[in-house]
């Protein structure tokens, strides 16, 4: 691992991510790189110098203060002496969120996305959804995301969720690092619903044939029982005392992300813990 990203609105649970990311860093020797995206109003516009230029009805002077006292929130983080046994480095943005991170993902061949989320719920969820959300979804590189505040040395037993439809090598390769990373054990757990119920003899013969076909080594096998799939990788994860879930995700988008919804997503709205995701969209 050689580069880590941290996009961060300098709020509590961007620390939690700054922090995990830190830990990680130490054991890897990877650079990690803050990002801080101001996104700018409809109608903002940058002449040759660089001067802003704000929309009719917006003080041009306070926009020019925001960005300011962004850079030097920023500033201070990385000159903070907690992480000066890393390579830190910052930068702030003016744009969208979503495609700045996305842009920095593809450009500096980020190894690996930590950020902070608060969750949603209900409504909210529906409606709104979350830049931490679309990164899940879309990301080119495996996405952690943390709600609190998580020791690096502690991860010792990551759940990773499976139907076991979605044999990717790629995906296995970058969950034999996560789990080397942490030393820690892996807890391969497929969930039993009603709407796709199999025998536990059946989900235990695959996941055998699974774990031998990628030659895994440290670890359980599982099968849960719940009504709905992402409740179950929740409640599985609690029920063993997890440090972390990983699971992958499809990052489908437009109409058939309405439709379909996403338990990648989902989980890292309701999990407490650490969730680690993969998407296996078409890179």
């Amino acid at each position: 691992m050689k580069s880590i990203l941290v996009p961060t609105d300098f709020s509590q649970q961007a620390q939690f991510a700054l922090d995990l990311a830190h830990g990680i860093a130490k054991k890897t020797s990877a650079t990690v790189k803050l990002l801080n995206v101001v996104e700018a109003p409809h109608g903002t516009s940058f002449n040759a110098m660089g001067e802003v230029t704000a929309p009719d009805g917006m003080d041009s002077m306070f926009f020019a203060q925001l960005l300011k006292r962004m850079k030097e929130q920023l500033t201070e983080l990385v000159k903070n002496p907690k992480y000066g046994d890393i390579k830190l480095d910052g930068e702030v943005e003016i744009g969208n969120p979503y495609e700045s991170i996305a842009r920095t993902i593809s450009d500096q061949e980020v190894d690996l996305v930590v950020m902070g989320t608060q969750g949603s719920s209900g409504i909210e969820e529906v409606l709104i959804g979350s830049n931490t959300e679309k990164v899940v979804r879309r990301s080119y590189c495996p996405v952690l995301t943390v709600k609190e505040g998580v020791e690096p040395d502690s991860i010792k037993n990551i759940v990773f969720a499976t139907n076991l439809r979605d044999d990717d090598d790629k995906l296995v390769s970058e969950l034999t690092k996560l789990q080397k990373l942490f030393d820690a054990t892996l807890h391969i757990v497929c969930i039993n619903t009603p709407s796709s119920f199999e025998t536990d003899r059946y989900y235990k013969k695959e996941m055998k044939a699974f774990v031998e076909k990628h030659k895994l080594g440290n670890y359980t096998l599982n099968v849960y029982n719940d009504d709905v799939e992402e409740d179950g990788i929740v409640f599985f994860a609690e029920d063993i005392d997890a440090d972390m879930i990983a699971l992958a995700t499809h990052g489908r988008r437009g109409i058939s992300h309405l439709l379909s919804g996403s338990i990648a997503e989902d989980v890292v709205n309701h999990a407490k813990r650490p969730v680690w995701t993969f998407s296996l969209a078409k890179k």
